[in-house]
Formats: C-alpha cells, sequence, structure tokens
C-alpha cells in the first residue's frame, strides 16, 4: 500500500521534495527475489530524490539473499539509498550484513549521520545494542539549521527525538502486530505503534513494514511504503523573495 505523507518545516531541503520511505523488508525465504522486484519497480515508478529504509531488510539468514543474487536487485534503486540497522541485522551477523549492503549500494548508516541534498540524515544503531550513541552526540555536529531525518528502528523513546531537534523520525519494527488482535497490545506498548505522529515541532511516522515476518501473511494490518512530499517553499526563502522584491 501507497501512504503518502506531507511533511512540515521551516529549514532549509537542499533539493529533495520527494522521499520514498520503507522499513522491515526481511527479504530471505519468505520474500524472494521476484517480490523484492516487484517493489524496486514501484518505488522507482515514483521518481523520488531519497529512498530511507528503517531497519531489518534481512530476515536472518543470508543464504537466500546470496543465491538469488538480491545485491542486484536493490542495485536497480534508481535514487540513492540510506538506511540503519534493524535488530533482524543482528540475528544475521552484523559483519555479513553490513558486506551485502555495500554490494547493494545501500549506505548503511550505524550510529552515523551525512548530509545529502542538503539534508542531515541520522542513521542510529539498533537498540539491540546497549552502547549505542545517544541523539546529543550524533546531532553536537550537526547543522540543525538543515532539514534533520533520523532512521532509528525500533520506536521507543520518541521524545528523544524531539529533544534533539530532529523534524523527522522513520521507525519500523513493529509491524503493527501483523496480525490482528495483536495490533492491540501493542497499542499498549508503544507510544505509537504505527502510523503519523506529531510532538512539539517533531514529526514520526512509524512504519508496519511493507514485508513480513515469520508467517507469511497479514491479517488486520497493512504491508507498506511511504512517499513523503517536502515543501517546494519554505519561510525563509519567501522571506527572503519579499526582501529582494522590496530592494528593487
Amino acid at each position: 500500500m501507497r501512504v503518502p505523507i506531507k511533511l512540515q518545516t521551516n529549514k532549509t531541503t537542499g533539493s529533495v521534495k520527494k522521499i520514498v520511505m520503507l522499513s522491515d523488508l526481511h527479504v530471505g525465504y519468505h520474500i524472494d527475489r521476484k517480490e523484492l522486484s516487484s517493489w524496486v519497480d514501484k518505488i522507482n515508478d515514483e521518481n523520488a530524490d531519497l529512498i530511507l529504509i528503517g531497519g531489518d531488510i534481512i530476515d536472518g539468514r543470508m543464504r537466500p539473499l546470496i543465491e538469488e543474487n538480491m545485491a542486484e536487485e536493490f542495485r536497480r534503486f534508481n535514487a540513492p539509498v540510506y538506511a540503519c540497522i534493524g535488530n533482524h541485522e543482528y540475528y544475521t551477523g552484523k559483519k555479513a550484513a553490513e558486506k551485502f549492503y555495500r554490494e547493494a549500494n545501500i549506505n548503511l548508516l550505524i550510529d552515523q549521520t551525512v548530509t545529502v541534498k542538503g539534508i542531515n540524515i541520522i542513521g542510529r544503531d539498533d537498540r539491540t545494542n546497549e552502547k549505542r550513541c545517544s541523539l546529543k552526540d550524533l546531532t553536537g555536529h550537526l547543522d540543525m539549521r538543515k532539514f534533520t531525518i533520523l532512521l532509528d528502528h525500533q520506536p521507543y523513546h520518541l521524545e528523544q527525538a524531539e529533544e534533539a531537534g530532529i523534524d523527522f523520525q522513520l521507525s519500523g519494527h513493529t509491524h503493527y502486530g501483523q496480525m490482528w488482535p495483536i495490533n492491540w497490545i501493542e497499542d499498549v506498548i508503544y507510544e505509537k505503534a504505527h502510523g503519523a505522529l506529531t510532538k512539539g515541532n517533531t514529526q514520526y511516522y512509524i512504519s508496519s513494514g511493507i514485508g513480513i515476518w515469520g508467517a507469511k501473511f497479514r491479517l488486520g494490518t497493512q504491508s507498506e511504503y511511504v512517499v513523503a512530499q517536502l515543501p517546494i517553499t519554505i519561510k525563509q526563502n519567501t522571506a527572503k523573495n519579499k526582501r529582494d522584491r522590496n530592494a528593487n
């Protein structure tokens, strides 16, 4: 399912106007190359400026990815791809996952930041690593006047992004239970188990994931990818243009 959202900001967004976001692909024995290929086709049809993945690209075994040469399929994406790590990458083996992502042309950010096309992207290590960096450490050297996106696989302690001045956070992990009525339980566990949320000046989207885990079916939940539209104009530019007109 295609989920469109609009991101609001007064900050500079560079040249980025459209971002496709997804999480929890879980490619492997349940999600094969044929299904992955159909996802790549849909995402490429969006002609996005960036593609962001919120963790759990790999289900848990490297063998099916290697046998089907799935890295080749990922290389078909027609926009730069940035991703954070998820808990399933730890199940697979962190080093093996990192090697696969390099082969797949996926820029994996593990407690790392990068500025791409005028926006900041932070990829946080999964909370599986209890010694992962704090958001304060990760944002300390960034120019926060730029629109800043956080990729953090598990949606715990959402207030931290707001406190750190993050503009948008993408998380996944929950699958929104994948099968009813587990989603009811997740609504109790998480502040937000699925969908959009705003806290102060920070927007969030918790994805139910495009893939599945365990059984190959869903009940009462949806497989999805998110298409985020950024403002074409921003207040700073509008004010500058007004000053320029007055000067003339």
